[in-house]
């Protein structure tokens, strides 16, 4: 199933959430055939990167920025952190904590995340054994094998969903499709949700999956990174199980370390599933979106200085972000560094940052390009975006995800066995072991610098700040933080984002007490 056979399924989308998405053909058309179903599964793929049926055209929903989820959910993950501060005054308040319940981003990722959602569920209400009686047993078997996919899918935005906003309504494939205004889920029922969907599914979606379909090992790191911020969640803290399923991931023999690290990131990535266990397909000819790596690697350099676009495979630099100085910090002396994840364009430019808007102020990312193995560019950006994946859950991280939690207290590992899964993905970086960590190095501070180092831009950093008590606190203050210069505390209200105030208006069930 290619990621490029949109077809005619969901083509718009009303406002509030008491509707599905609108077809064009009913039911018995969309769904005539298995062929049929794996366009519509190719669509609630696609969902995360692109935002309709068209490069620049025919919507799925109306929104305020109109770019798609994944671009939403990194700006709401990265430029609120300490790895990213942007140019464009439309992310000036996500950058200095100063959103409210009408802030564009906000309402993008929100309406997106349910679109998406009310997507899976229109294609699991389909899946259902009454509904695909018709066909041989062999085309049910496959049916019933993507329904666990898009229940996969609908978790996966459930999570988001979970992770930045700590509630919202909810709705499944049993849900009303009219006349109804879902109910409210706090943090605790849709991390008891997500969990118990994912349970559920574990064994129906394949070990081995088409690339770009999540494989059974994408279930597990969605566990895993459920368990390791349950504390933050549910007030519980699952390190032990975080431990087990990332275990299960590891113990599978299924996945190794790519030797190179700059592979995982440029146009060839698709070939790096010894690594990648899943990642959002990009295409410049298919699956077209200004979101995606696109925003990331054009958004990394700059469109002011001596910085050239050809070398990151792109024709024109938009340079609307840059990180903020204490994230080289992290790798010492930058010019020294043998780290091969110290990636920066540093000529011209300063490390801190005295005027955020300032392009010259900061250093550039150069972790993502547009090119192939062979160092030629893939696709023309001006026209058509970038082809490079969107990595969602490689095995650097379940590495350490599973050795943190080991060091927070879970079972399952030895601290033997965690040392030496965090210096293989320092050996990787390094070349040697030069960069290899003592047990005595291995503390929750190491943790949270290390992942910046390997996970930079792949937004996750906000929900790790939050794990480490560092967001909002005054335990890690950053520059800009607060929206002043040497950074400060924030109200503890920005540990999530509001609902948006449009939604409140139409599902009284819902509310932000902090905002």
């Amino acid at each position: 199933m290619g990621l490029a056979m949109m077809a005619a399924t969901a083509t718009s989308c009303v406002d509030d959430l008491d509707q599905r998405p609108v077809f064009e053909q009913d039911a018995t058309v969309v769904y005539a055939t298995v062929d049929s179903y794996r366009q519509v599964l190719a669509k609630g793929y696609a969902c995360f990167v692109i935002t309709g049926q068209e490069k620049d055209g025919d919507k799925d929903i109306d929104s305020e920025k109109g770019y798609d989820l994944s671009r939403c959910i990194f700006n709401m993950e990265e430029d609120s952190t300490d790895e990213s501060i942007n140019t464009w005054s439309s992310l000036y308040d996500i950058s200095h904590f100063n959103w409210d319940a009408n802030d564009v981003w906000v309402q993008d990722a929100y309406y997106r995340l349910y679109y998406t959602i009310s997507v899976c569920n229109e294609f699991i209400r389909n899946a259902a054994d009454a509904s695909i009686s018709r066909f041989s047993e062999a085309d049910r078997a496959e049916i019933r094998s993507m329904k666990a996919e898009a229940r996969f899918l609908r978790a996966l935005s459930y999570y988001w969903v979970l992770d930045l906003y700590a509630q919202g309504p909810f709705s499944n494939e049993n849900t009303p499709i009219s006349g109804y205004v879902p109910e409210r889920y706090g943090d605790v029922q849709l991390f008891e949700f997500i969990e118990s969907e994912l349970k559920d599914i574990e064994n129906e979606i394949p070990m081995d999956n088409e690339y770009g379909r999540a494989p059974r090992a994408a279930v597990w790191a969605l566990l895993s990174r459920l368990y390791l911020n349950a504390e933050v969640y549910t007030r519980t803290d699952r390190y032990t199980d975080c431990v087990t399923y990332c275990n299960k991931i590891i113990n599978s023999h299924k996945y190794s370390l790519e030797p190179e690290f700059y592979k995982l990131f440029n146009a060839s990535n698709h070939l790096r599933t010894n690594e990648i266990i899943f990642a959002f397909v990009v295409d410049a000819t298919t699956t077209v979106t200004w979101g995606a790596t696109t925003n990331i690697i054009c958004g990394s350099c700059s469109n002011s200085s001596s910085q050239d676009p050809a070398k990151y495979g792109i024709t024109n630099g938009w340079g609307n972000f840059r990180v903020r100085g204490e994230i080289p910090a992290k790798f010492g002396d930058v010019a020294t560094s043998k780290d091969s994840r110290c990636m920066f364009y540093t000529d011209g430019q300063s490390q801190y940052i005295s005027v955020y808007n300032d392009q010259s102020q900061g250093y550039f990312s150069e972790k993502f390009t547009n090119l192939y193995d062979d160092g030629t560019a893939a696709s023309n950006t001006a026209v058509n975006g970038c082809s490079t994946d969107l990595p969602v859950f490689r095995l650097a991280d379940v590495y350490l995800m599973a050795a943190e939690a080991t060091v927070r207290g879970g079972a399952g590992l030895s601290r033997g066995e965690a040392l030496a899964l965090v210096n293989s993905v320092r050996e990787r970086a390094y070349g040697d072991t030069s960069g290899n960590i003592a047990d005595a190095d291995m503390n929750l501070q190491f943790f949270i610098d290390e992942r910046a180092r390997e996970l930079l831009h792949e937004s996750v950093r906000r929900t790790d700040l939050r794990r480490f008590g560092m967001f909002t606190t005054d335990k890690y203050i950053w520059q800009w933080k607060g929206g002043v210069a040497d950074g400060k505390a924030v109200d503890s209200k920005y540990e999530i984002f509001p609902i948006p105030a449009t939604e409140l208006s139409v599902n009284t069930n819902l509310s932000n007490p902090n905002y």
